[in-house]
């Protein structure tokens, strides 16, 4: 019996073009507001049809905000921003329960909701929220709820943490611990513009006209591409290679080359490869295809790798970074043969 997600090969191709025809929709309204950053723009979509999160990186000014707050109307959903500062306690992003005086005029407890429930979340600055709201954010994160006192509430999907952090300005930061790290799908790295972006970007807004972005899909619409997401196949050989670069970036495993051995203390744990692998199967339906390939894996493997690799004190002093060693892996790690190997 057929194990194949889809039932017959058309129905193979009208899947994958239509995640197409989404996809380069959204991709076409965020692009009208964002220039450039295609590479980025490409991560957010891809963790969002993956059912991930981002952890954007980058100096303040080039547009997080603006890329998170485009793709929430591009895919009408519901959006909220959390500026996240050291005093900011869990009931600020979850919720509260608020004492009101109903139409009888006598007083109840009434819940109110936090930003956290949303759909799209962008958690501005998360490395300046303390340790007891980031737990709490986590716990949306990855359990899909929060829990305030005795009530739990189920978060709607589609849901996805955007959360960005100021690689430069450490003063009264708190550094996410590697549980949480561990739970963004991507690490992308905002750099600066072009050259020749710059006077588009100044056009779009310092002129007159107002851009309007108008919604290409919805909710809904994510939520069941997300499921088209998880039935594309991947072969043997590509899940086996997805595993390989995974050891390779963990110290002392048979696929780790000498620069891991020496310069890292905590490689990828199997959320790594769990990761390697949703990425890569929304990258072969953006390109026409309904099965994975090594290429597509190789596409990926730095911004799903780059921060879950810890680099130890003398890897610090010898100036390794995470991408460098991940580079390396993906220049050491042999890629398997066909499905016979």
């Amino acid at each position: 019996m057929s194990t194949s997600p889809f039932p017959a090969l058309a129905d193979a191709h009208q899947e994958s073009a239509r995640f197409q025809r989404v996809y380069l929709g959204v991709k076409s309204q965020i692009s009208r507001m964002m220039v450039g950053q295609d590479e980025v723009i490409d991560g957010v979509m891809t963790a969002l049809l993956a059912g991930g999160h981002v952890l954007l990186e980058g100096v303040p000014g080039l547009g997080k905000t603006l890329l998170v707050r485009s793709l929430a109307q591009a895919v009408d959903a519901k959006f909220s921003r959390i500026q996240f500062t050291p005093d900011m306690m869990p009931a600020d992003i979850q919720g509260t329960s608020v004492l009101i005086e109903n139409e009888r005029g006598q007083h109840e407890l009434r819940f109110q909701e936090g930003p956290l429930v949303s759909n799209l979340v962008l958690a501005d600055e998360i490395n300046r929220a303390t340790p007891k709201t980031q737990s709490a954010l986590l716990e949306a994160m990855q359990e899909r709820q929060i829990s305030v006192g005795r009530r739990t509430i189920k978060l709607e999907e589609p849901f996805c943490v955007l959360a960005t952090q100021n690689p430069v300005e450490q003063e009264g930061t708190y550094p996410l611990p590697e549980a949480q790290l561990d739970r963004f799908l991507f690490k992308l790295v905002v750099g600066y513009p072009r050259e020749e972006d710059y006077a588009a970007i100044l056009d779009r807004t310092t002129g007159a006209g107002e851009i309007k972005i108008e919604p290409a899909t919805d909710g809904a619409e994510i939520v069941r591409l997300r499921h088209v997401v998880r039935a594309v196949p991947v072969p043997a050989h590509a899940q086996r290679y997805a595993i390989h670069l995974v050891m390779g970036t963990q110290p002392g495993s048979p696929y780790a080359p000498a620069k891991v051995n020496r310069a890292v203390a905590l490689g990828s744990s199997p959320r790594g490869a769990q990761a390697l692998l949703l990425a890569a199967k929304v990258r072969a339906l953006v390109q026409g295809r309904f099965a994975v390939s090594v290429d597509d894996i190789k596409a990926v493997a730095l911004p799903v790798l780059r921060h879950r690799v810890l680099i130890n004190f003398h890897g610090q002093s010898e100036g390794v970074t995470d991408d460098a060693i991940v580079r390396e892996v993906l220049a050491t790690v042999a890629a398997p043969n066909g499905p016979q190997a």
